[in-house]
């Protein structure tokens, strides 16, 4: 696992006026990787990755057993960053029984005359579980800050900065009720590359079993990168918190981010320092008791197991005779 440390350079401290042409897409082009070099990183993030999954799987029957907290995994990225791919890499480990995945799309009417956040309310995680959020209420201040005229105003608003301003202030009362309530929140920001993100389009194109993959919609929203960078960078640097802090992922090179993610969580939900019900004096008299009983059954051999079955049919009231 990696050290606290190198996790923390990915993490967005509050306060931070994101720019992000600062931060890596490609973690390999980074001296620590260089110097390693590329096959030593490639496995070194198989091992990370192995090694997650057993955490994780630790971690969650830890977390359904102790019932005190729920963890919400949210992934936000631009078009072919690979949020799917990662969501399933990292949490193929996991008992699919505490783990809930929900994948947003557009608003329906009766989620239109709600406020923005009541839809994702329904679909969070209790106590005890892992709730992922593929896209979340994020959208509410990403696409339709892209395209304004998407936007379905009830009230006399009109999309300027205080209205988006508002709707950060929103978002972090909300996360913070949903921390002060038990509830781990770890954004995650897969930062993908313009030119990958064409290779990985082109991929889609050319490869029949990736056709079903492409969305028509894919190149023109391509058209609006600077606008969806920018409107990333202002949701995050608004809602990047000291309780629910936002992580830049590099997602140029998928097995980097799959450990890089894996790592988090795994640290993250280890630092709960959750631990197993406590059972009581009373308790712990019948467990030993049920055990004594348990442990006595293997006295009974087969041979009793017959005689009291003959004795029971034997003393059995006689059956009716047939008309």
């Amino acid at each position: 696992m990696l050290k606290y440390k190198h996790l923390k350079q990915f993490m967005v401290e509050s306060g931070t006026d994101v720019k992000l042409k600062e931060y890596d897409t490609d973690w390999r082009d980074t001296d620590d990787a260089k110097e390693l070099g590329k096959d030593i990183v490639k496995q070194q993030a198989k091992d990370i990755l192995e090694k997650s999954h057993h955490q994780l799987d630790e971690a969650q029957e830890l977390l359904y057993a102790s019932d005190s907290h729920s963890v919400l995994l949210i992934f936000q990225a631009m078009d072919a960053a690979g949020k799917d791919g990662t969501i399933r890499h990292v949490m193929s480990g996991v008992n699919p029984q505490g783990c809930q995945v929900y994948s947003f799309k557009k608003p329906s009417a009766e989620e239109l005359d709600h406020n923005f956040l009541w839809r994702y309310m329904k679909s969070l995680p209790e106590r005890g579980r892992i709730g992922i959020f593929n896209r979340s209420y994020y959208e509410d201040v990403l696409v339709v800050k892209v395209h304004p005229e998407w936007l379905d105003l009830k009230l006399d608003d009109k999309p300027d900065k205080k209205f988006w301003e508002n709707r950060y202030e929103d978002i972090n009362n909300f996360e913070k009720h949903l921390v002060r309530n038990g509830t781990l929140i770890l954004k995650f920001f897969l930062h993908v590359s313009k030119d990958e993100q064409k290779r990985r389009f082109l991929e889609r194109l050319t490869n029949p079993k990736k056709h079903w993959k492409f969305s028509e919609s894919d190149l023109p929203e391509r058209k609006y990168w600077k606008q969806y960078r920018k409107a990333f960078e202002d949701a995050i640097s608004a809602t990047s918190t000291k309780i629910a802090p936002w992580y830049v992922i590099p997602a140029d090179r998928k097995y980097v981010t799959h450990a890089l993610v894996a790592d988090i969580i795994a640290t993250s939900i280890k630092g709960l320092h959750l631990e197993y019900p406590k059972v009581s004096a009373e308790k712990m008299v019948a467990l030993a008791a049920a055990r004594k009983a348990l442990e006595g059954d293997d006295d009974e051999s087969p041979e009793h197991d017959a005689d009291t079955q003959a004795d029971v049919t034997q003393n059995a009231p006689d059956a009716p005779a047939a008309e």
